[in-house]
């Protein structure tokens, strides 16, 4: 069974946000670029995929004229199987990547990325529904701290678990870098 990475996202444009904060970040970096490694030594394709949106001004961060939509500083550099530019929150709506995965043969996802909530979660429940087996690997993902809608804080770990909780054994397995890398190879 063929497995591709999906690196969502991580991107600098995060860092122009007024919610954006460096708490998790470090944690974050190493996890993400110990899988980006473990797929780049196993052969696997890494698939960079970016987020575009809203005006394009120079003073959007999601903007291509802002210069923003680049690699986040700190993440390893790889030689991207392809690159994809989503304007949804799934990678694979409007994208093109849906069609890349199929002529590629692929048909396990291992998602990274940020927000986990957010683009991570909806692109691996959009995979799922359209049957690929997806590894969720939480520690690779990144989210930040919100407030709900009563004013209380949550905070980035809580919304990880929730997501993690509501994806497990129902849109993917849930896994860690090593678990990742290992079942990718097992089953390659």
């Amino acid at each position: 069974m063929k497995s591709c990475l999906l690196v969502i996202d991580v991107q600098e444009s995060f860092r122009h946000r007024p919610y954006f904060s460096t708490a998790g970040l470090p944690a974050y970096l190493a996890e993400q670029n110990a899988l980006i490694d473990g797929c780049v030594q196993a052969g696997m394709p890494v698939v960079r995929v970016l987020h575009a949106e809203g005006p394009e001004t120079p003073g959007n961060p999601f903007a291509l004229a802002s210069g923003h939509v680049r690699a986040l500083d700190g993440l390893a550099g790889f030689d991207a199987a392809a690159t994809f530019t989503k304007h949804r929150h799934s990678a694979l709506v409007g994208t093109g990547l849906e069609v890349w995965l199929t002529q590629q043969g692929v048909q396990r996802l291992i998602v990274s990325g940020i927000r986990t909530e957010q683009c991570c979660e909806t692109t691996t429940r959009h995979a799922s529904d359209l049957g690929w087996q997806v590894d969720f690997v939480t520690s690779a993902t990144l989210t930040f701290d919100m407030t709900q809608p009563n004013g209380l804080p949550l905070l980035a770990a809580d919304i990880a678990m929730r997501t993690s909780t509501v994806l497990d054994g129902r849109f993917a397995t849930v896994c860690t870098v090593a678990q990742a890398l290992a079942r990718a190879k097992a089953t390659a």
